[in-house]
């Protein structure tokens, strides 16, 4: 699909094209050397990315954005930039945007976008919409998700949470109470009840991926509460962590190296690692394979079917060996087919969900709508 402004510009090529024809007669350099670089326009394969926080939130936006280099550095490729889209209308008109612009492909990488992106996918049957962490819902040949298994290298940071921990108490900073957050709570408790039985983890919600005020004043709460460790899934994490090691507390991360931050309290963390999932993404598309790709669907990587692209992050100088061990058997556990989740595992309110020997599918764990045993908060 080309844009209004592309074919205006080609337009004033081929005018011009004109005008040098009836002045010159016929000059096959001239002409040959203009239709090459009209044909570069228009062979150009155009990537538009919105991102719902700036590019540089040492978090979410982030390392969307770092991945987005990835694919900026392919030959014949454009990239559209978006950042701090809201989970609004105002989403759907950046992206009508960008298709205005040219876009083939456009990654909509913020939980709320995926509305706005299906509302153009069905208008825009040329041009592909992938989604960064929803499930797909309406059955569209040019929409998609791709996600990878977040909650796996979260129950490993949770290890290092619960080995570091003096007082027992972890405190857990979110956004939303979706089920990928859902399921990171869980798994991080449980990771860090693998060390230590009688962890507790108290969850603060913000109402917003990012809020620096509204994160300040939840791990100020967290602190008060006698926490000594404080992880968190909101898009911005600088926040949250600074004050953390201000506090002479533990950090754990989420979605981006932020370790500069906390050079004392750091622990370890989850980083996204998008560059070789979206380059393949953009070639799938280029090549006219998207319909019948795994990516038209719901398309889940996680250590039991390949490399995660949520990976471990390095871990902080207070991190024992013998912690760093725990760390990799239980990856490997994954890797072998295993689960965080595998029971017995009880709900908050002491009633099992999980028996001895079962274990829910990476399907299942994309609904989880319950907190684990050891959480404290409310779902709402």
């Amino acid at each position: 699909m080309r844009t209004r402004r592309r074919f205006l510009a080609s337009a004033a090529v081929l005018a011009g094209l004109s005008l040098v024809a009836a002045a010159c007669g016929d000059d096959d350099d001239t002409t040959a050397s203009s239709d090459e670089a009209n044909e570069s326009v228009d062979d150009a394969f155009t990537v538009g990315f919105t991102y719902v926080g700036p590019k540089d939130d040492f978090g979410y936006n982030q390392a969307a954005y770092e991945g987005s280099l990835a694919v900026e550095a392919l030959d014949g490729v454009e990239v559209l930039q978006a950042e701090n889209v809201p989970e609004t209308s105002e989403a759907e008109a950046q992206m009508q945007s960008m298709i205005d612009e040219g876009a083939d492909l456009i990654f909509a990488t913020s939980y709320g976008h995926l509305e706005f992106a299906a509302n153009l996918a069905a208008e825009n049957p040329d041009v592909v919409f992938v989604h960064q962490g929803g499930l797909e819902g309406e059955d569209l040949p040019n929409l998609g998700t791709y996600f990878g298994t977040v909650y796996e290298p979260v129950y490993t940071a949770g290890i290092a949470a619960g080995a570091a921990s003096e007082s027992g108490m972890l405190g857990y900073v979110y956004a939303f109470p979706i089920p990928q957050t859902l399921a990171n709570i869980n798994a991080f408790t449980l990771g860090a009840q693998s060390v230590n039985p009688d962890i507790e983890t108290i969850t603060i919600s913000t109402g917003s991926w990012c809020d620096p005020s509204l994160q300040a004043e939840a791990a100020q709460s967290l602190l008060d509460q006698g926490v000594d460790v404080i992880t968190q899934h909101q898009d911005c994490t600088k926040t949250i962590i600074e004050a953390t090691e201000a506090a002479g507390a533990y950090s754990v991360g989420y979605h981006a190296d932020a370790s500069e931050l906390a050079p004392e309290g750091w622990l370890t963390g989850s980083e996204w690692d998008w560059d070789e999932m979206y380059v393949d993404i953009v070639e799938t598309v280029r090549s006219g394979d998207f319909e019948s790709s795994a990516y038209n669907g719901d398309f889940r990587v996680g250590l039991q079917t390949g490399d995660n692209p949520f990976v471990q992050s390095a871990f902080g100088p207070s991190v024992s060996d013998d912690t760093e061990t725990l760390v990799d058997e239980a990856r490997q556990s994954f890797i072998d087919g295993g689960s965080p989740f595998a029971g017995p595992v009880a709900d908050q309110d002491g009633d099992e969900v999980y028996a001895e020997g079962e274990q829910p599918t990476y399907d299942e764990v994309e609904t989880m709508d319950f907190f684990v045993e050891g959480v404290i908060g409310t779902i709402g």
